[in-house]
């Protein structure tokens, strides 16, 4: 496992599938939601540093510049005290680990935040909501029935593509995270739009 100081995993593992390539769709940002605050909080520092090194190196090694990993909800009261919350690099990849589980509230406080003098526009609310990454997310994992969207997601939805793994937080790994990518692979993207037929 690579070394983690100021917040950096630099040391990629091998990677477990082959770059998404031909006809396939761009794939620059990566987004997997999962767990409560409750399974996160319960994660120990070390199992936070294999997870981010792990997904981390299996996106740098098929080219995505940028995962986000957020947590799907935080309806309870518990703490988050070890999780390595920010930005990580990986390989090439930055990782950017979010235990903000309202979406809603996320997008209000980016929002706030923002120079009331500028122009606000589609670009500046993606640097707001997602700082490193330049674009919303291509791919969206979601750890839990395609019946439920997570709350963490609001801007999120609007173009991404959306595949559901009915796995547990504790069980995700770059395997699952790659079969995502291999059902990115095999989509025609309409970025928000309808089929014709």
């Amino acid at each position: 496992m690579g070394s983690w100081e100021n917040g950096a995993v630099t040391r990629p593992h091998a990677a477990i599938a082959q770059p998404v390539s031909g006809s396939a769709p761009t794939l620059h940002h990566v987004m997997v939601v999962g767990g409560t605050v409750a399974e996160w909080a319960d994660m120990q520092l070390e199992d936070w540093e294999k997870r981010v090194d792990e997904l981390g190196s299996y996106c740098a090694s098929i080219g995505v510049p940028w995962l986000t990993v957020r947590v799907y909800r935080d309806e309870d009261e518990t703490q988050l005290t070890v999780t390595p919350a920010g930005r990580h690099d990986v390989g090439g990849c930055c990782v950017t680990v979010d235990q903000h589980g309202d979406g809603r509230r996320r997008f209000a406080e980016a929002m706030n935040a923002l120079d009331p003098t500028a122009e606000i526009t589609e670009a500046t609310v993606n640097a707001a909501l997602y700082g490193a990454a330049v674009s919303e997310p291509d791919l969206l994992v979601v750890l839990g029935p395609p019946t439920k969207l997570p709350a963490s997601l609001v801007w999120e939805l609007a173009y991404a593509e959306l595949v559901f793994i009915p796995v547990a937080w504790s069980d995700f790994g770059a395997g699952e995270l790659a079969a995502a990518v291999v059902d990115f692979a095999g989509r025609r993207r309409r970025f928000g739009g309808l089929d014709d037929e």
